[in-house]
């Protein structure tokens, strides 16, 4: 019995020690697609949420982002100081470099993009779909032109014809 006591302080102890630990968890699986979370139409045609899953730091020098576009829906052509990176986690999407043809991604493609190239990227007509970008912690990406609609449905035809 005189270990008893001793033994209890010493577990409770470690299971105290234990739960002192705190990590900064985040999934992103869970996007909120309230309409009043969505994103400001500044860059984009149609409906898109963003979630920063894990921002660039003192440590960590570049971000993770979760973005969703609602079908119909594009970024402008923009461009980014830094290469990115594109993980398709959901549905399908239009890509496409300045002087190339698009592309659709679907889920599970992956898609990197040099650092200053011009390009946009986009749900495609049919399907929503979500995407984690991942990009260093360089300038605000530049916006250089915007995707007309007219353009987007080009796009979207072309790509269909294939």
């Amino acid at each position: 019995m005189k270990f008893l006591y001793p033994l209890c302080f010493l577990l409770f102890s470690f299971t105290a020690l234990a739960q002192n630990t705190s990590y900064a968890i985040s999934s992103y699986t869970d996007l909120d697609l309230d309409p009043a979370r969505k994103a400001p139409n500044t860059h984009y045609l149609g409906s898109a949420w963003l979630k920063g899953l894990a921002p660039a730091s003192e440590d960590i020098d570049f971000n993770i982002t979760l973005a969703t576009f609602k079908a119909n829906s594009t970024l402008d052509w923009h461009k980014h100081e830094t290469g990115q990176v594109l993980i398709v986690v959901s549905g399908k999407a239009y890509y496409q470099e300045r002087g190339k043809d698009a592309v659709v991604l679907k889920e599970g493609d992956v898609i990197k993009c040099d650092k200053q190239v011009e390009h946009w990227h986009s749900a495609t007509k049919e399907s929503d779909v979500s995407y984690i970008a991942v990009y260093g912690n360089g300038a605000p990406t530049t916006w250089t032109e915007k995707v007309s609609q007219e353009y987007y449905d080009q796009v979207a035809q072309a790509l269909k014809n294939q």
